[in-house]
């Protein structure tokens, strides 16, 4: 869980972390995530290996670095962002506006999150426990009276989260945008549902 601020570091390794990443941005761009190495990312962002190993350790360790700098901002984005994803818009309206921007976001980086794959660590991508909250708060305000409101929202999560987008092996295709609109006009189906009056879904 990553609320509140990560602990200080140094400014000389806070530069360092911000090149390296922005480097493998840069990277994946150009080359894709497959091309992506320990050796390449060092000699592209012109700092020794020693560095780039201290800093990731391994080459899924870039990975997991990027996917937690990019949970990051998108935290930030549903907390105090504009809306509908961030504050301003109805409790409904941000829980529609949340499933998309999140299907988007699993998406845009499953391949990212394949590679950062290790046996000795567990397998997740992103932040289930964030969504899990998010959703939890907004339903309360949608619909204060529900009952057993903490369990519906658990169930929206593994709804949303990473299992149906990350261990379906999707093939990059033309097709991604109608996957998109599929996945997200389901999730804003299903939160219409669940937040009808009873007796009017």
């Amino acid at each position: 869980m990553h609320f509140g601020k990560p602990r200080a570091e140094r400014a000389d390794a806070v530069r360092n972390r911000e090149h390296l990443l922005n480097t493998v941005r840069r990277m994946i761009a150009e080359q894709g995530v497959d091309k992506v190495t320990m050796d390449g990312l060092a000699e592209r962002a012109c700092l020794g290996k020693g560095t780039v190993f201290r800093r990731f350790g391994t080459r899924a360790g870039i990975f997991r670095a990027l996917l937690d700098a990019d949970e990051r901002a998108f935290q930030e984005a549903a907390l105090s962002g504009p809306p509908p994803l961030g504050p301003g818009a109805g409790p409904v309206e941000r829980l529609v506006a949340y499933g998309r921007a999140r299907i988007d976001f699993l998406m845009d980086h499953h391949a990212i999150a394949r590679a950062s794959f290790e046996r000795s660590r567990p397998v997740l991508m992103g932040d289930p426990s964030m969504t899990q909250l998010h959703v939890g708060v907004l339903l309360r305000k949608a619909v204060p009276s529900m009952p057993n409101l903490n369990g519906v929202a658990i169930q929206l999560t593994a709804a949303l989260e990473a299992p149906l987008l990350l261990y379906l092996s999707r093939p990059e295709s033309e097709e991604d945008v109608e996957v998109r609109a599929f996945l997200g006009d389901a999730w804003e189906t299903l939160i219409g549902r669940v937040v009808a009056p009873r007796g009017c879904a």
